[in-house]
């Protein structure tokens, strides 16, 4: 099973019937998406989708990340230093570990913020509506990766 697949097809018909066109380069955008396990930013989306769809825009992709995260299909990240990068989130919001290296994204489970939102409602006043966990640091590949690096120096 393509799972990638399985998910491009679930957010072109989530697209379609939410009154969008399926043009060439939004499949395309959708397509890359939905098949890498990175955060992905807008220009990095932009590149890979270019040399099938040379007259696509960056605007054109501003706009279909726009609309798939409206429609809750993908997950901003925020980086550090770095224009906004985006996920996809197969299984609706969920937290998230990204690599600071090569931006390979997990997503993790077993958190209870509960207690807290609670503790900062009632300080606050606030009445908490959403929030973003994400941890950074560095995957295991990428361990690796520089172990082998720093052995050959």
């Amino acid at each position: 099973m393509d799972i990638g697949k399985d998910i491009s097809d679930y957010w072109l018909s989530q697209l379609r019937t939410s009154g969008y066109k399926l043009t060439g380069p939004r499949y395309c955008v959708v397509e890359i998406l939905a098949n890498t396990d990175k955060a992905l930013t807008a220009l990095e989306i932009y590149k890979q989708a270019h040399p099938q769809y040379p007259s696509l825009g960056l605007v054109s992709v501003y706009r279909t990340l726009e609309k798939l995260e409206e429609l809750g299909l993908i997950q901003r990240v925020h980086q550090k230093e770095k224009c906004h990068a985006f996920i996809a989130m197969p299984n609706g919001h969920e937290h998230i570990l990204i690599c600071r290296y090569c931006g390979r994204v997990c997503f993790f489970q077993g958190d209870d913020l509960n207690t807290m939102v609670l503790g900062v409602e009632e300080k606050s006043g606030y009445q908490i509506q959403e929030h973003w966990l994400q941890l950074v640091g560095i995957c295991g590949q990428c361990q690796r990766d520089r172990s082998i690096e720093y052995e050959v120096r």
